[in-house]
């Protein structure tokens, strides 16, 4: 009987401490400012990537901002395209008419085999019809065209006036040094394409992200418009690598280095495994505390990507042994915002936006 007394005892100071727990997190989430879902590349979990189509649909479903990445054509057009090589993503293989196209290249240190956007006019481009990476939106191949910029926040704007609110754009420059040697910079045709459709200033619903450094500082001189540093888990920014410097990502998510970025961007989005650590079998493990530094050097932090197929999750949020099939992204996603993070890149935002809104509702009642 004593044994059990004190079980009972330990159960209820056990029980005392997790109502203690649950109080202050939802203390900490209703002082949290919300945080926000990015469609990454647009609702591409279910459609074909960086297409008009795909971006309405991650409107409809709740996205806070949608993700167009930004590469030239020949005649000076931006488009969206996550990276110039249009091999994956689009039919481009089977018009015989750009066969001699094909070529080989070396973008940022890395030979590349395909069919690249520099080497192509709009009006090809737009004979080419988008393809899908993932089992959902290959069932949508051969539907939809390459969207340019200028058409996505045309679509943008009028979408906030169908749906009644703001929808923000979080557009990346692809290997920026890579395409100003060209001779296709982008970061300038890209703030002249921002104004003319009315986003300016620190307070315009955008972000401007880059895994590289200079451009985003060359941008700091040109725009009020929030920037964001990509942080990746190994390798470093390809402009310190030209410049042969010795720093990598790792060095920037130090002290020092967050100090660095905070005197030009206003947030990092580092891979989601540098926030939160992996158990040996897999699972989510400890907060790494680069959040709470990142915060603390005055950066919001947004990180990628999202995925709801069972390759792309814990093993322990998986539902089958299908790869493709999908598992429980939400419980990872609610993990990531549990753990303080400002924002989620999800190629899924209807799930994103449900566990945030979950966590977010409950946090605050």
């Amino acid at each position: 009987m004593h044994i059990l007394r004190v079980g009972g005892a330990r159960a209820g100071a056990e029980a005392a401490a997790m109502k203690r727990f649950l109080l202050l997190a939802a203390l900490s989430l209703s002082a949290w400012a919300k945080p926000i879902v990015i469609a990454h590349r647009g609702a591409s979990g279910y459609l074909p990537e960086h297409t008009l189509e795909g971006y309405e649909l991650a409107v409809r479903q709740g996205a806070d901002y949608i993700e167009p990445d930004l590469v030239p054509t020949r005649d000076g057009h931006l488009v969206a395209r996550h990276e110039s090589d249009i091999s994956d993503t689009t039919n481009v293989a089977s018009h015989p008419e750009f066969a001699g196209r094909k070529t080989t290249k070396t973008v940022d240190g890395r030979a590349i085999t395909g069919w690249f956007t520099e080497d192509f006019t709009l009006a090809e481009l737009k004979t080419l019809r988008a393809r899908g990476r993932n089992r959902a939106s290959r069932a949508y191949d051969g539907r939809f065209q390459i969207a340019t910029f200028e058409e996505v926040l045309r679509s943008v704007r009028a979408w906030e006036k169908q749906y009644q609110r703001t929808i923000g754009v979080y557009p990346e420059t692809k290997h920026p040094s890579y395409f100003r040697r060209l001779g296709h910079p982008i970061e300038e045709p890209m703030l002249a394409i921002l104004s003319r459709f009315g986003y300016r200033g620190a307070d315009a619903p955008v972000f401007i992200q880059s895994f590289e450094v200079g451009n985003l500082q060359r941008l700091k001189k040109l725009t009020e418009i929030p920037l964001v540093q990509l942080v990746d888990d190994s390798g470093a920014p390809q402009d310190w690598v030209e410049a042969g410097r010795k720093e990598t990502y790792a060095d920037m998510v130090r002290p020092a280095g967050l100090a660095e970025v905070a005197a030009y961007a206003q947030a990092i989005s580092p891979y989601k495994l540098m926030l939160i650590s992996r158990k040996a079998d897999g699972s989510l493990g400890a907060n790494t505390g680069l959040i709470e530094a990142a915060h603390s050097a005055g950066l919001k932090v947004h990180s990628w990507t999202f995925r709801s197929e069972n390759q792309y999750l814990p093993p322990d949020l998986r539902s089958s042994g299908d790869a493709e099939a999908n598992g429980k992204l939400k419980e990872e996603v609610r993990a990531y915002f549990e753990a303080g993070l400002d924002g989620v890149f999800s190629n899924m935002p209807d799930q994103a936006a449900q566990a945030r809104d979950h966590l977010w509702d409950s946090g605050r009642k």
